[in-house]
């Protein structure tokens, strides 16, 4: 059966063809929040017709407002936190893990198998870094965010901990962010590409430790992230550094279209 997984993020809405829970198709648009009209654009986009179809299956951004059927077909709207884990588990090839949503906000969900349950998250998320990053970069852009990232350093507006207490401190090297801005307080005057690497390192920062204390908290080995965060480099690496300063094993995971997580995995719940 060809079914169609909708996930209507407050950014962007990603859609994904699954048949036989393999993906043969997908597309991340902007269609604004669910409705009937933007479940025909999502077909028209991807060529395909209604009648091609077994069922849709749609999560987040007002999906519950959705109607029941819709030329038809049935509507099945799936909670979010049984779409993220369903399908973060499906892309990482794992039965259970603590998957991070990392898209606008930032939400954290205990999957177990089939059970998902909603566990913590952070209003901390690509909102935030876009938001700041339009009012102290003059862009919200996020490729023009991660180009800048690339090439500046986030000690130019970071306090390190050489800084503060003039060395490391138990596993944490000296290099390691003892306050996120700490720099701008004492005046400095950071070039445009140390401010995006400051801003790309306070929100991976936020995220990543929320993540290593939830999946301890919920007794939980894993950490798989998903969602259109990590699509940016320096978003990875600020990861990445949490992962290697706090000596995390096994290393968290991003799967391959980690972005299309939700979406997946609200058309493998029906």
């Amino acid at each position: 059966m060809l079914k169609l997984g909708v996930d209507f993020g407050l950014s962007n809405t990603d859609v994904v063809l699954v048949e036989n829970d393999q993906i043969l198709a997908h597309q991340t648009l902007k269609t604004g929040p669910a409705s009937p009209e933007a479940l025909r654009g999502v077909l028209h986009h991807l060529n395909v017709q209604s009648s091609e179809l077994g069922a849709i299956a749609s999560a987040g951004g007002l999906s519950r407002h959705l109607p029941d059927t819709f030329e038809g077909l049935p509507v099945e709207k799936i909670s979010e936190a049984q779409a993220v884990g369903r399908g973060a588990l499906a892309l990482s090839g794992l039965t259970e893990a603590l998957v991070v949503s990392a898209g606008t906000g930032t939400a954290m969900i205990a999957a177990r198998g089939a059970e998902a349950q909603h566990f913590t998250g952070s209003a901390v998320g690509g909102g935030t870094l876009l938001g700041l990053s339009r009012l102290l970069l003059g862009t919200s852009d996020p490729l023009e965010v991660a180009r800048l990232a690339e090439a500046g350093n986030p000690s130019g507006v970071d306090s390190t901990l050489v800084d503060v207490i003039g060395g490391g401190i138990g596993h944490l090297p000296p290099d390691a962010t003892a306050v996120n801005f700490g720099r701008l307080v004492e005046g400095a005057n950071p070039s445009r590409e140390d401010l995006a690497a400051g801003l790309v390192t306070l929100v991976g920062q936020v995220i990543a430790m929320i993540a290593i204390n939830a999946a301890q908290a919920a007794g939980l080995s894993q950490i798989v992230i998903v969602g259109h965060l990590p699509d940016l480099k320096p978003m990875r690496q600020a990861f990445e550094r949490v992962w290697y300063f706090y000596q995390i094993e096994p290393r968290p995971l991003i799967p391959h279209l980690s972005g299309l997580a939700t979406a997946y995995g609200a058309a493998l719940c029906v």
